[in-house]
């Protein structure tokens, strides 16, 4: 069988499962286990399992690299006391329970210390999956969380890093000294390269979106490499490059166009973990596997909800999000997986840590999907955990209830009424020039395609009332419609077209208002004709206030377009 027929078939295998996996409502990470539990006793070719272990560690790479473009120094300072205390606590505590429990269940020392730090990270991906399906974003515990879960990635960040550099130095003082100062060098120049010559680049770079994709892979691809040659690990390289490309105002664009090929690569990761696990295996580390399943879904929670608790949060607040970090991370498998390439741990431990994945996502996205109802059966149990006369700080979120795509001829428009008006609205442009512009005059603007499909899935469509394209493109402002809909059925879409067809067709697909600015523009001077009809006197106020708009609109550069050019 050849190479491209075992892709096919894995693949198909990987689908089916999915869909299972998604008519259950579960994570689709349970599926791709799965798949690699089925699939890997055919999976024996040398030159299949080189190719899938070249796979996996492509989507290692770019998972981490995508992480890193969410680090940015903004992002840190938002991290706020609670998430830095209860990010760190838990994982110390997690982590020392978890190493006297290993211990107790017959493992040698290193192994144990392995399974704890693994047992101790909670999957930042799976967690915003889920709290997005369930429109808590925004809610306090969700804050709280992402921003915690940002520290335990810290922490994981920094396991990366010293992993490798005690492997390959034998732990000798003078070699990790040496390895400390090659690696501050190497993080010191990647990051004084980006932030001194990449923001010059941004406006040229984002002109394209494929010029753009190409300089991100080769970046991080590039950087991962230089950090492998350093005697680093790849992971650590990639995350560094990401997070050095965090401050630019294409990170979003670049993070949503790698989001397609990530996913493919990281579920070849997960099915190659699955795919090292046998059925046999599963029966006879059951019982350790549930043991520590336990700690991570009942201890961890536990764990949080004292922490939270002593810091003055009320139970509800504690319990939600204690239940974030009851499963166990990518991050704890990527780390289970280096020590077997350095030959710290064996196969069986990461087969292990992978049945306790399987097991806590499985349970926790119950634990999470469901905290209302759960917190309503244990809130009277729950009051040791919550300290008296406690008073939560409320979020005063910045919510938009306006989506304007494309600050062109039109939305400049659309952009000053809304100032006029007072309205809390976002301007998605992927011009960075007009980003730019927009953004030195106060407005909230992001960068970004709107015909990118990950891009607009990322968009937190829940409080959005109204969403309006100025993009004259027929299968963009679909994509807009279908996609923003499918968040918020109550949000109302306008859009423009400049062919009645076009038109007409928006309407059979559900828009809500088309825009025609060539009819629009006519009806509005038939009707300011009969308006002054009686009052000619006003034609000089009203060429005046022509002129300057016409002034001001040629300095920002718009030019009525031809016929053919799109408005």
């Amino acid at each position: 069988m050849s190479l491209f027929t075992e892709l096919g078939i894995v693949i198909g295998v990987a689908l089916t499962l999915s869909l299972i996996m998604k008519l259950l409502k579960q994570p689709l990470i349970v599926g791709h286990i799965l798949t690699g539990l089925i699939v890997g006793p055919f999976i024996t070719d040398s030159g299949s399992i080189e190719t899938f272990t070249l796979f996996s560690e492509i989507g290692i790479a770019i998972l981490l690299f995508t992480v890193g473009l969410n680090l940015s120094p903004k992002t840190i300072k938002e991290f706020g006391t609670v998430s830095l205390i209860t990010g760190v606590g838990q994982v110390v505590i997690t982590s020392i329970l978890g190493y006297f429990v290993s211990i107790w269940l017959g493992f040698p020392p290193i192994t144990s210390i392995y399974i704890a730090v693994a047992l101790a990270f909670s999957s930042t991906i799976i967690i915003l999956k889920l709290l997005s399906d369930k429109g808590d974003i925004e809610t306090l515990y969700a804050k709280i969380s992402i921003g915690f879960l940002l520290v335990q990635d810290f922490i994981a960040i920094i396991l990366l890093f010293i992993i490798p550099l005690v492997s390959e130095t034998g732990g000798s003082l003078q070699g990790v000294a040496i390895k400390i100062g090659l690696g501050i060098l190497m993080v010191v120049v990647t990051f004084f390269i980006a932030f001194s010559l990449f923001p010059k680049l941004d406006k040229f770079l984002s002109s394209n979106t494929e010029l753009l994709f190409l300089f991100a892979m080769f970046w991080g691809i590039g950087i991962a490499n230089i950090f492998k040659f350093g005697g680093f690990s790849i992971e650590t390289g990639a995350l560094i490059a990401g997070i050095s490309l965090s401050t630019l105002a294409s990170r979003h664009e670049i993070s949503a166009r790698m989001s397609a090929l990530r996913d493919f690569f990281i579920i070849i990761f997960f099915i190659l973990l699955g795919s090292k696990m046998t059925f046999g295996s599963i029966g006879a580390m059951l019982p350790e596997a549930m043991t520590f399943s336990l700690l991570v879904l009942i201890g961890n929670p536990i764990i949080l909800m004292i922490i939270m608790g002593l810091l003055g949060y009320k139970k509800k607040t504690s319990l939600q999000t204690g239940f974030t970090v009851a499963q166990v991370s990518e991050f704890s498998l990527i780390l289970m997986a280096l020590g077997v390439t350095y030959g710290h741990v064996t196969e069986d431990a990461l087969s292990l840590v992978t049945l306790v994945a399987l097991i806590t996502i499985f349970g926790s996205s119950y634990l999470i999907l469901y905290s209302e109802k759960i917190f309503k059966k244990l809130s009277p149990y729950l009051s040791i955990f919550e300290k008296e006369n406690v008073h939560e700080k409320k979020l005063r979120n910045k919510k938009h209830s306006i989506i304007l795509f494309g600050c062109n001829r039109i939305g400049h428009d659309f952009i000053e009424k809304f100032k006029e008006q007072k309205h809390e609205f976002l301007v998605i442009d992927h011009n960075p020039e007009t980003v730019e512009m927009l953004d030195s005059q106060g407005i909230d603007v992001e960068y970004g395609d709107a015909s990118n499909i990950a891009f607009l899935d990322e968009i937190d469509a829940s409080s959005v009332e109204l969403v309006i394209s100025t993009i004259p493109d027929t299968e963009t402002n679909l994509l807009i419609n279908r996609i923003l809909k499918s968040k918020n059925k109550d949000t109302v879409v306008l859009v423009v077209a400049n062919k009645v067809t076009d038109a007409l067709g928006h309407y059979d697909e559900g828009v809500d208002y088309v825009i025609l600015p060539h009819f629009l523009g006519a009806k509005y001077a038939a009707e300011l004709v009969i308006k002054m009809k009686e009052k000619p006197e006003q034609y000089s106020k009203l060429k005046d206030d022509h002129i300057k708009s016409l002034k001001l609109r040629l300095s920002i550069g718009h030019e009525h377009p031809g016929h053919t050019s799109k408005a």
